[in-house]
């Protein structure tokens, strides 16, 4: 399996690790409630260097970008961030991805781990005018710092005035102590927070400094399984879950995300052939009557007819609940519906609830 730069500090804060699309990762430290409440409630922090990191370089960078994604980046600012769905022709997500834009011949995209090699042949491939697509994931690591007091810890450490970097914004040159840093407005938990590009190099010296400066804070290092139950109680896509190669984004509830008024990209045609003839299938969220958790994979029925399948589900830290999302045939869907979850051989109860489950709490956002 393949190791990020912080694995020694995982050994060292006793992280329990697991294979993670192969890389071996920290899925907890002290356990994912107690890190799941202080991303909550305080902050957490989390090694995301598997994260794979592309730049797009060239004069036609920028139309190169606007045919790969869903996304319209043509009113993109300078440091500012989008998130887009790529697509297949067949509007199938090839990967859900963040764009940073230096300018208009120069974009940072971070995608998924698991995804890294089969993103950059797609993206390599589908390569046309004067531009260059390279793989710099080797050159960076990435630590999130999430939480409402993410700003106050990070805030110790640098000179730099973090109210100027608005939400979905980014700064590449954050001083903290003798390193720069690239230090973004964003993340995977719905609270305000950073993500924090390094030299792999400096990993460990930037994780001692926050773990650090946190420490009067409430902060604890946090790991995958946290990761995981943040994101999904405010809804946030996970590739291979939520969408993949035959969900589409406007399946996964992503539509405001795909903008079929701009010029042509990737899987635009069927996407509005699907919007045009109506949707068949919706992404819901579930509340569980009975007790059991629903689990991914798990089929759901109505009156003894399958009619959907769990996608993520889990225990709820913050609403002391079982919930779950679940793709459902489109005339189920409807908020308030009873229908059932096949949990052991058993249907349980469960009814159809409005997402997201918690409320995002993001700051500057604008």
């Amino acid at each position: 399996m393949k190791r990020t730069p912080l694995y020694e500090k995982h050994l060292e804060y006793k992280g329990k690790l697991i294979d993670f699309g192969g890389w071996e990762l920290p899925v907890e430290y002290v356990g994912i409630i107690p890190e799941h409440e202080a991303v909550r409630n305080s902050a957490g922090l989390f090694d995301v260097s598997h994260m794979g990191e592309v730049t797009v370089t060239g004069e036609d960078a920028e139309k190169y970008i606007q045919k790969m994604v869903t996304n319209d980046i043509s009113n993109m600012d300078v440091m500012q961030i989008y998130y887009s769905p790529m697509c297949y022709p067949n509007g199938g997500v090839v990967d859900d991805l963040l764009i940073y834009k230096y300018n208009r011949e120069k974009y940072l995209l971070v995608i998924n781990a698991a995804n890294t090699e089969k993103d950059v042949e797609w993206l390599q491939s589908n390569v046309s005018g004067n531009l260059k697509v390279k793989n710099v994931s080797s050159e960076y690591a990435q630590l999130a710092l999430q939480g409402p007091k993410a700003q106050k810890i990070l805030q110790k450490l640098t000179d730099k005035n973090l109210d100027d970097i608005k939400f979905f914004h980014f700064c590449d040159e954050v001083p903290i102590g003798e390193m720069k840093v690239f230090v973004s407005r964003n993340g995977y938990t719905g609270e305000d927070g950073f993500e924090v590009l390094v030299a792999p190099q400096e990993a460990e010296k930037l994780w001692d400094r926050i773990i650090e400066a946190g420490k009067e804070d409430g902060l604890l290092p946090a790991g995958l399984g946290a990761r995981d139950t943040l994101r999904f109680e405010v809804c946030l896509p996970l590739y291979g879950h939520e969408i993949n190669d035959s969900i589409t984004p406007l399946e996964a509830g992503l539509g405001f995300f795909v903008k079929l008024d701009k010029d042509d990209f990737i899987g635009k045609e069927e996407l509005m052939n699907q919007k045009s003839s109506g949707l068949k299938r919706k992404l819901c969220g579930i509340e569980m009557i009975d007790r059991g958790i629903p689990r991914a994979g798990f089929e759901v029925f109505s009156e003894g007819r399958k009619i959907g399948y769990i996608t993520s589900g889990s225990y709820s830290p913050t609403l002391k609940k079982n919930i779950g999302l679940a793709l459902m045939d489109i005339e189920f869907s409807e908020e308030g519906r009873e229908v059932e979850v096949l949990i052991r051989n058993k249907l349980l109860k469960t009814k159809i609830i409005k997402k997201p489950f918690y409320a995002k709490k993001y700051k500057n956002k604008r």
